[in-house]
């Protein structure tokens, strides 16, 4: 079995700023910059064949690149208990039809939709205690202008998630190239 998602990869220096936000809040296990992504769906755990009919079904999707913008941050769920810290993203007609058609070729082989109405963001930390509300305003406040500043999009992949000492590992399985606007 094979724990899987299709994200995202996002720019090395645009991961380094993200980085640069962490900080200041007691018990948030930052994400490192090797585990920023912006997901696009969760699948969870397939066998060999279910991957394989993954991997094609991806291959079929037909998307133009794109430039995207991460900005502003937040948390998850937005009253109670906050368990996620995030960046936010630009509204884009383009990211939203990629999530559509990623969307389509995932439940178009058997699996359940996606419940959930999709908020694209890059996760930059886990909460697992309570943290002080003023504490979280004022992460919210202090870094609430934060602008990643556009980046282009050429490819969406197909990642697989391996659980370990320091939190998740991800690898790229297999990377979907974008066409190029004419």
């Amino acid at each position: 079995m094979i724990r899987l998602f299709v994200a995202l990869a996002l720019p090395e220096d645009v991961r380094r700023r993200m980085e640069g936000l962490q900080g200041g809040l007691p018990g948030a296990r930052w994400q490192s910059a090797e585990q920023m992504h912006l997901t696009l769906r969760f699948i969870g755990e397939v066998d060999g064949a279910a991957f394989r009919e993954i991997v094609d079904a991806l291959a079929d999707i037909e998307a133009e690149a794109f430039s995207l913008t991460l900005e502003g941050v937040g948390h998850f769920p937005p009253r109670g208990r906050v368990r996620i810290l995030w960046a936010g993203v630009v509204p884009n007609p383009a990211l939203t039809h990629l999530r559509e058609r990623t969307e389509a070729a995932i439940t178009g082989l058997g699996f359940e939709p996606d419940g959930r109405n999709y908020a694209p963001h890059v996760t930059l930390a886990r909460l697992a205690s309570r943290v002080p509300a003023h504490r979280l305003q004022d992460f919210v406040s202090y870094h609430g202008m934060f602008n990643s500043g556009p980046f282009p999009v050429r490819s969406f992949e197909l990642f697989s998630s391996h659980l370990g000492a320091g939190g998740a590992h991800y690898a790229v399985e297999a990377s979907y190239p974008l066409t190029s606007a004419n």
